[in-house]
């Protein structure tokens, strides 16, 4: 069965999942198109950013904790493949996921690991339409590092970057109850790939 898309709005992980399947398969995808929100483009710089005094505080704190939670909760099955004391001293996400996430996937390295995790290096290849929407000011993503120049480069990919908006935010209006900004980007894309969906299968 035909997958007609697929969209990744609520978790940042997921939308670079996609963004690396999509540049890895190029046009050989069963998806006709897919629409993007708040990826993060470059695991680097956003590991860098989480790492500020303040984002650490407010959000890499807690992150790690949670993921901490989730190995500590199975320690007894994952003791023999991590150092589950040196994963419990991880301050960031990025000490967690050099002691876990790329021991795990069997990367030699973090670095190794954050490089084939950035879609930035990879959206050169995308085959297929996609919609992105980022904000310039979220801290998962700066704005430095949305790759602006290669999605210019690539007829495939709408780059769409706002102001304002934050990670998944993009709320709008002084009492924003109402549909916000991604929720009517989001309806016109899957309308205009409803409405002229025989054209971008030829494209």
């Amino acid at each position: 069965m035909e997958h007609f898309f697929l969209s990744c709005p609520l978790y940042e992980s997921l939308s670079m999942l996609l963004l690396n399947y999509l540049g890895k398969t190029g046009r050989e995808t069963p998806l006709m198109a897919a629409a993007i929100f708040s990826a993060g483009w470059n695991v680097f710089e956003s590991a860098d950013s989480l790492e500020k005094p303040l984002n650490w505080l407010l959000f890499n704190y807690y992150l790690t904790t949670c993921l901490k939670a989730s190995i500590s909760r199975h320690r007894q099955m994952l003791d023999k493949l991590f150092d589950i004391d040196l994963v419990m001293k991880a301050k960031t996400i990025r000490e967690f996921d050099k002691q876990v996430t790329s021991v795990m996937f069997g990367y030699p390295t973090i670095d190794d690991y954050y490089a084939d995790a950035s879609p930035c290096r990879k959206l050169k290849s995308v085959g297929i339409p996609v919609l992105c929407l980022n904000s310039m000011d979220d801290i998962f993503s700066p704005r430095h590092a949305i790759p602006v120049e290669a999605a210019q480069k690539n007829p495939n990919v709408a780059l769409v970057l706002t102001t304002c908006g934050g990670h998944i935010g993009f709320l709008e209006g002084m009492w924003p109850r109402k549909c916000t900004y991604m929720d009517r980007v989001f309806k016109q894309f899957v309308q205009a790939v409803v409405e002229h969906g025989s054209d971008i299968s030829n494209m």
